[in-house]
């Protein structure tokens, strides 16, 4: 495997990861069955590709990314399936959560 695939690995992650979450309601509470396989499916497998991803990307860098976008999509999720506006200061979190990710991706340095 190679560097590329652990970006790969990050993406289907990320998109798992927004799946898991996004749909974390429809379980209500781990009620309804076939949301809750959904759920739980997901992010076993997100996890999975996660690790995958950590064995070619640095932790930081992996982690940094995938909570960042995680975290920014399903907010956008939210506010598309479920109409949850966030308040100036939510919207401002994301924003930062954003330029945070670019800034450890772009400008962050590993030692080894």
């Amino acid at each position: 495997m190679n560097f590329s695939s652990g970006y790969i690995y990050l993406s289907l992650a990320i998109i798992l990861g927004i799946s898991a979450n996004g749909f974390l309601k429809t379980t209500n509470g781990f009620t309804n069955i076939f949301p809750t396989i959904f759920c739980v499916t997901s992010i076993v497998l997100c996890l999975f590709c996660l690790s995958k991803a950590m064995n070619l990307i640095p932790v930081g860098f992996t982690y940094a990314t995938y909570g960042g976008l995680t975290i920014t999509a399903v907010t956008f999720f939210g506010i598309i399936k479920y109409n949850q506006l966030p308040n100036f200061y939510g919207s401002l979190g994301i924003v930062l959560i954003i330029i945070w990710v670019i800034l450890v991706n772009y400008l962050g340095k590993v030692s080894s």
